[in-house]
């Protein structure tokens, strides 16, 4: 019998679901101000509410809206059933159960959010991941740059290490901010974090 390789999503998404189960509700992440508990919660209404998406989007008014959905939700849902249904994933009919939407939104997701928990917690040390899982990554920083460092100052160039050679020139500007290291610490830099571990050259 052929068994299919689940894709790097889907990977993501159960590793993360793992994690999150093994160390609780209350459990530090990289996403300020939140819990675990708070980045479950956050996880299901985006597959399974599409109202909560002009909030994460657009923030005013609608970004309130958002907020209060994610605490109701948070407090009133049981942790281990908001764990079950980050894992299940969305239903066929959410946004983000898409093809298109599950390659490129849902692999950053899902691998930045895992990191999330996972450098928010003692020891943490960088994953060594395959080539193939890597360049999935790589292709998911521009997408994720776009909004999580849109009020980066001139430009942004990204450079991975991994593989000599390759960038990308991700927004364009006077004066460029060049961003070195492997696609996840770059996809985790894109993504607002400032645990990942690059090299960033400012403008000279």
């Amino acid at each position: 019998m052929v068994t299919s390789t689940p894709s790097l999503s889907v990977s993501e998404r159960h590793a993360l679901a793992d994690l999150l189960a093994e160390v609780g509700p209350g459990a530090p992440t990289c996403c300020e101000g939140w819990t675990t508990a708070h980045l479950a919660a956050h996880l299901v209404i985006r597959d399974r509410r599409p109202d909560s998406a002009p909030g994460a989007v657009l923030g005013g008014p609608f970004g309130a809206w958002t907020a209060r959905l994610l605490e109701r939700t948070r407090l009133e849902r049981d942790y281990a059933d908001l764990v079950r249904d980050v894992r299940s994933g969305p239903p066929r009919w959410s946004p983000t159960a898409w093809p298109a939407v599950d390659r490129l939104v849902n692999t950053a997701e899902m691998a930045v959010h895992h990191e999330d928990v996972r450098r928010a917690q003692p020891g943490w040390e960088p994953r060594v991941l395959p080539r193939s899982a890597q360049d999935q990554l790589w292709g998911a920083v521009p997408f994720l740059a776009r909004a999580g460092r849109a009020d980066h100052p001139g430009g942004l160039l990204f450079r991975r290490t991994d593989v000599e050679g390759v960038e990308k020139l991700v927004k364009k500007g006077d004066t460029v901010t060049s961003v070195a290291g492997e696609p996840m610490e770059l996809l985790f830099w894109a993504g607002g974090r400032d645990a990942a571990r690059v090299t960033v050259t400012p403008p000279t």
